[in-house]
């Protein structure tokens, strides 16, 4: 082994607790499950295959841990104030949810809002994905962008850590843009408004990337805590032409859709399509962009090829 591989291996191995299924699911012994199984359909995106069993063994825990942080950080922030004899002053407890297109993590963010606003420290917890701060579909193809949509660059990355910077320096109100998966782009003065509440959850693929230069601030500077969804890529790889196969027989028929104009495949050519785009662009981005951030996370769920969490690893403190 190399010095260079040696460097590579030995942080991944000392930095993280590695938490088999198990293990983690043992966590959640003698705990209420606060949701129903109709909630959990409600909140259960297309491919994932969630259900009770999941949602008590592994995000019933998870929540559990990001409520106790959550807690803490407001003590420490009440803590700090009251040293400084100042008015408390604490602000939002930011999570980041990161990971490649249709590994879950959406559903994932979805399911942590409602789980954490049923535990007392957090009851009041926002979600706001980071597809609202792409560029409009105009905006990039006027910088030829449109075919790298979901890269780093097609993104408004100093809008992004605006607003993250708002919400973490304790404004009364901060507002991220809206985004129409249905028309494929950014709405036009449609806003998400956040309050100071309890914890924002931010969600998106490149949500843990390191800043362009040494000089500006990472997204990822403002996360309290962040989450990386992690599968091996060719289960994302068929994860992801299921999912596009289910839209071709859902939202994609709306003729209102941007995607309609796959409607009319045959579910063969649909696959074949979407590998296409799989091969083209989430790929490429997933290994260049996504997944080397992976190390940054402050916790990896690491899935099987069923979308149930195997594995947890989480960053020792």
């Amino acid at each position: 082994m190399s010095a260079d591989d040696a460097t590579t291996v030995t942080p991944a191995l000392s930095l993280y607790r590695e938490i088999d299924r198990g293990e983690w699911s043992r966590l959640a012994a003698g705990v209420t499950q606060p949701l129903s199984e109709t909630e959990i359909v409600q909140l259960r995106g297309l491919g994932d295959r969630l259900d009770m069993a999941e949602v008590t063994q592994v995000y019933l825990p998870l929540s559990r841990l990001l409520s106790l942080y959550a807690e803490r950080t407001k003590s420490l922030g009440a803590d700090t104030s009251s040293f400084l004899t100042e008015p408390d002053s604490t602000t939002p407890f930011v999570v980041g949810v990161a990971g490649s297109v249709a590994v879950g993590k959406s559903t994932i963010a979805r399911l942590l809002r409602e789980l954490m606003s049923r535990w007392p420290g957090t009851p009041r917890v926002e979600l706001v994905t980071t597809d609202g701060f792409l560029y409009s579909n105009a905006e990039l193809e006027r910088r030829g962008l449109m075919d790298r949509k979901g890269f780093p660059e097609s993104y408004d990355r100093r809008a992004l850590v605006n607003f993250l910077t708002a919400v973490k320096s304790g404004s009364a109100e901060a507002r991220a843009p809206f985004y129409s998966h249905m028309r494929y782009d950014i709405v036009p003065d449609a806003h998400i408004t956040v309050r100071r509440p309890d914890v924002v959850i931010v969600e998106g693929l490149n949500v843990l990337q390191p800043p362009p230069t040494p000089n500006d601030v990472a997204v990822s500077d403002l996360f309290d805590f962040s989450i990386y969804v992690d599968a091996d890529t060719s289960h994302i790889a068929q994860w992801f032409v299921n999912r596009f196969l289910a839209l071709k027989n859902g939202a994609f028929a709306n003729p209102n859709s941007f995607f309609n104009v796959f409607a009319h495949l045959s579910d063969d050519e649909a696959a074949e399509t979407a590998l296409g785009y799989w091969n083209a662009i989430n790929l490429p981005n997933l290994e260049e962009n996504v997944l080397p951030t992976k190390h940054r996370a402050t916790l990896v769920l690491q899935k099987a090829v069923d979308h149930t969490v195997e594995r947890v690893l989480l960053r020792k403190l």
